[in-house]
């Protein structure tokens, strides 16, 4: 049944408070067909006029968000034009996938995609049935209207330095010399970049910052002749030469403080997203990234200590031309390790915790619905959600036994987002195995 209403006798009743905000959430949302459902993505056609936009998740392992934004996004860009889809992840990585559903070679890489912890959160099954699905469609279109699949992250130290070095034997090779020596401090730290952070921070050792600034000047001063050659492969070179040098102050932000490095990054995938609407003159995009990075930082806990974020840029850049849409889960099953670089496991996801906005959306009976207060017609509903209240986020790091103080912080939900997606009970992402499967073409995005 769609968005089957359900008992509330589940659990405790809640307070009156919590009872009256559920009651008006029941009232306000629409029930939505399961994800699997053809019919599902319907009801994301209004935002089809948007220039941007923004889906979240509210894990980095749960199978019902990847496949929910894979329904969406397929809407959106086979009624509504879009053409870009940004995702939070290294940008050497996504463009194997890139090439992959848009038909070109192959880049040259210094090692294989996808090695480099949380493996699962773009090897999984979910992200290969969506790229399967783009290269399909972008098949019979022209090489210039194929929709591109781009990353927006900054963790690529290593293979970043190898792609511009390697964009400039092939253009180049002075350019490329010149390269080697800019990057040669660097060069050492490639496999252990937070390293590098801690000897410079610390004193052991001179930063590389000027080296680094100086190789994107280099390639910056060449643009006009470069892009003659291939604007394409050229705007790669610059993109990653700019991560060199984003990757490098953030690995010395990292020991000033996580506020610094969250900044730090989110900054430079707000300026790559950016550049991917300038490059491209009919540019519409979607991004898909975690709530902490494409809701409204400003409207929670986060924003309060300092610490901004894409979404807080975009919706200042953008306006009325951006949707930011949250999703959030009560209970289930989640892909997350129980330390960084730990080993992936499927691990219960608790029920949602008294006072927050999942506990709320809970109540109102709905196993999925989506709920939108934009525009003045909403207004009351807008106000409603003007409150704090708690909002869970698990990264790749699911630790249940300190959720409270790991997992959860306030947000004003009405500022946080535009609108909000919610599934009560959801399971984990499916992992992909390391063997190539059957019959898989060379090109294949995650070259296993």
């Amino acid at each position: 049944m769609i968005g089957q209403r359900r008992g509330l006798d589940k659990d405790k009743a809640p307070a009156p408070q919590a009872a009256a905000l559920a009651s008006r959430l029941r009232e306000a949302g629409e029930p939505l067909p399961a994800v699997e459902a053809a019919d599902f993505a319907d009801a994301f056609d209004r935002f089809g006029d948007a220039r941007i936009v923004l889906l979240g998740e509210a894990t980095h392992g749960t199978h019902e968000f990847y496949a929910a934004r894979a329904a969406i996004t397929r809407r959106l860009i086979e009624a509504h034009g879009f053409n870009l889809v940004l995702v939070e992840g290294d940008w050497p990585d996504i463009a194997r996938i890139d090439g992959y559903v848009r038909h070109n070679a192959p880049r040259l890489r210094a090692g294989e995609a996808f090695l480099r912890f949380p493996t699962w959160m773009w090897r999984n099954q979910e992200v290969l049935a969506f790229a399967d699905w783009l290269r399909g469609h972008n098949a019979p279109l022209a090489e210039a209207a194929r929709t591109a699949v781009r990353g927006l992250d900054v963790y690529s130290l290593g293979e970043s330095i190898h792609a511009v070095i390697a964009y400039l034997e092939n253009h180049d090779p002075a350019a490329a010399a010149e390269a080697r020596r800019n990057y040669g401090s660097l060069m050492a730290w490639r496999g252990a970049p937070q390293h590098y952070g801690q000897a410079v921070e610390h004193g052991h050792m001179a930063g590389c910052e000027e080296d680094v600034v100086a190789q994107l000047g280099e390639l910056l001063r060449k643009r006009i002749q470069l892009i003659a050659d291939d604007g394409e492969a050229y705007f790669d070179a610059e993109q990653n030469a700019r991560i060199v040098r984003a990757a490098e102050s953030y690995y010395r932000a990292m020991y000033r403080g996580a506020v610094a490095s969250w900044n730090l990054r989110d900054r430079h995938m707000f300026d790559t997203l950016q550049r991917l609407m300038a490059f491209r003159c009919d540019a519409r995009a979607v991004v898909w990234a975690h709530n902490s990075h494409i809701g409204n930082a400003s409207a929670t806990a986060m924003g309060w200590r300092g610490e901004f974020n894409i979404g807080e840029l975009v919706r200042a850049a953008y306006g009325e031309e951006a949707a930011l849409i949250g999703f959030g889960t009560d209970r289930g099953t989640v892909a997350a390790a129980s330390d960084w670089g730990g080993d992936m496991k499927v691990m219960e996801l608790r029920q949602a915790r008294q006072h927050s906005w999942e506990e709320a959306f809970r109540h109102t009976g709905y196993a999925r619905s989506l709920t939108d207060w934009r525009g003045g017609k909403r207004q009351a509903l807008a106000e409603v959600l003007s409150q704090p209240l708690l909002e869970r986020a698990v990264g790749v790091v699911y630790r249940p036994q300190s959720e409270l103080l790991s997992h959860y912080f306030e947000a004003v939900l009405a500022d946080q987002f535009d609108a909000y997606v919610w599934f009560e009970e959801t399971r984990a992402v499916t992992p992909l195995g390391h063997e190539r499967p059957k019959g898989a073409p060379e090109t294949w995005p995650f070259g296993l």
